[in-house]
């Protein structure tokens, strides 16, 4: 279990670069805005100086010798001069606010009567006309001084400021994720039954108080369970003390003048004894029990044979042998409670299964009782959880189930309790082939 996967980590930092990429998006265009400006007007008065100049040569030479002079000026600067004749249809400006923003301003300057194009006779550049007399003439600026050119560096210096953010957005993304995942590991932990580990207490402020807070609860629990347990092997063994005595005063009742109570004195003390010992599996858990490599066939057939030895016939059908990692101790008190449970309350006919699917081995105990209803199917699987039916543990503590749930999620794994629709229960427990 994982606070941050793997996955939402990488959607987190796709989000981030999501995010800065617009970020630096919008930082271009706003630059690119009030950028836009000075350039136009840098631009406008250019052309503007480049027109004024050309229109006052040419108006100080002589009239026949305009035509050398254009032929002198025109090339000079990348500039060019030409006669204009207006009768001839002109290409409107493309539609960029930077041109339109250049024309306006040269009008401003020149008069409103200029005519400004980009591309005429199929030549590009800044056309601007302007008369003298009766004539009338183009200044055509070549595009090098009107275009900018694509800033390709601007790219690099954004590659590698978005590059830093994500690289630091992953560091303090993993330094957050890390004390994360263990506390929630430490509370999956905890919420098993199994004593987590202390968690760190030098990461950032706020999770440093947030696993301090985790431990001393931690540490609080546990030397609660520790005192209940403690409490419950101290009643426990001082109720059985006078219970042994008590069986072993019923057991000398003569048979001729108590018998008819004998027996059922003798089965009273024996499901006390039951209880009590339900109650200390309860409390007592799996703690110490290490996990090994067992097949499951040879813990159902010994399951079998215990039964036989107590003179009920069991049905197995077993699944192909294989090896889980589980607690043998743990799992065969969860198989016998199982079992336990389908002889008491099942009509006296049980079989139980085992199948692989997938990653799973899959247990089945099936009985012939009366069932359970449907909204009462989840409760049963809670301590102290008793049904006023045919199926209820009038005889018990209403423990055995709930210990044999807390088994199966110590081992990773499910108890699931179904209806069959022929009648009876089937109590299915399902093993992770790999935990």
């Amino acid at each position: 279990m994982r606070l941050l996967p793997k996955k939402l980590l990488s959607r987190i930092m796709l989000l981030i670069a999501v995010l800065l990429a617009i970020g630096q998006f919008a930082s271009l265009q706003i630059f690119e805005y009030f950028e836009r400006e000075p350039r136009a007007q840098a631009t406008a008065l250019q052309a503007v100086t480049v027109v004024n100049y050309t229109r006052a040569s040419l108006i100080a030479s002589q009239e026949n010798l305009r035509l050398a002079l254009l032929s002198e000026l025109t090339g000079k600067e990348g500039v060019r001069i030409y006669y204009a004749d207006f009768m001839e249809e002109i290409a409107p400006l493309p539609d960029d606010p930077f041109i339109h923003l250049v024309a306006d301003k040269i009008r401003e300057r020149l008069g409103e009567q200029t005519i400004i194009t980009t591309k005429h006779y199929g030549i590009s550049g800044l056309w601007v006309s302007f008369g003298i007399d009766q004539d009338d003439f183009w200044v055509v600026i070549p595009n090098v001084h009107v275009e900018r050119p694509f800033p390709w560096q601007w790219l690099g210096w954004i590659a590698l400021v978005l590059s830093l953010s994500l690289a630091g957005g992953y560091l303090l993304a993993a330094r957050i994720n890390k004390p994360l995942n263990l506390l929630v590991s430490a509370a999956d932990k905890l919420r098993k039954g199994e004593q987590p580990e202390k968690l760190p207490e030098d990461s950032v402020t706020e999770l440093r108080e947030v696993s301090t807070t985790f431990n001393k609860m931690a540490e609080s629990l546990a030397e609660l369970d520790a005192e209940r347990t403690l409490i419950l092997a101290g009643v426990s063994h001082d109720i059985r003390t006078p219970l042994a005595r008590l069986r072993l005063a019923v057991e000398m009742l003569p048979e001729k003048d108590c018998g008819y109570l004998k027996s059922g004195m003798v089965q009273d003390i024996a499901d006390m004894d039951n209880i009590i010992h339900q109650f200390l599996d309860f409390v007592r858990g799996t703690e110490g029990e290490p996990t090994l490599m067992v097949d499951i066939n040879t813990l159902l057939q010994a399951l079998h044979e215990r039964q036989q030895r107590a003179g009920r016939e069991l049905v197995i059908q077993l699944a192909p042998t294989y090896k889980v990692p589980i607690k043998p101790l743990a799992m065969q008190r969860l198989l016998d409670n199982l079992v336990g449970n389908a002889y008491n309350y099942g009509g006296g006919q049980v079989r139980v299964t085992s199948q692989i699917q997938a990653d799973w081995i899959v247990i089945s105990i099936f009985d012939n009782g009366p069932g359970i209803p449907e909204s009462h199917l989840q409760k049963l699987l809670r301590p102290f959880e008793r049904l006023d039916t045919a199926r209820s543990n009038a005889g018990g503590s209403g423990l055995g189930l709930a210990i044999a749930d807390r088994i199966a999620k110590l081992h990773h794994g499910k108890l699931e309790l179904i209806n069959r629709p022929e009648g009876g229960l089937e109590a299915r427990l399902s093993i992770p082939i790999k935990n």
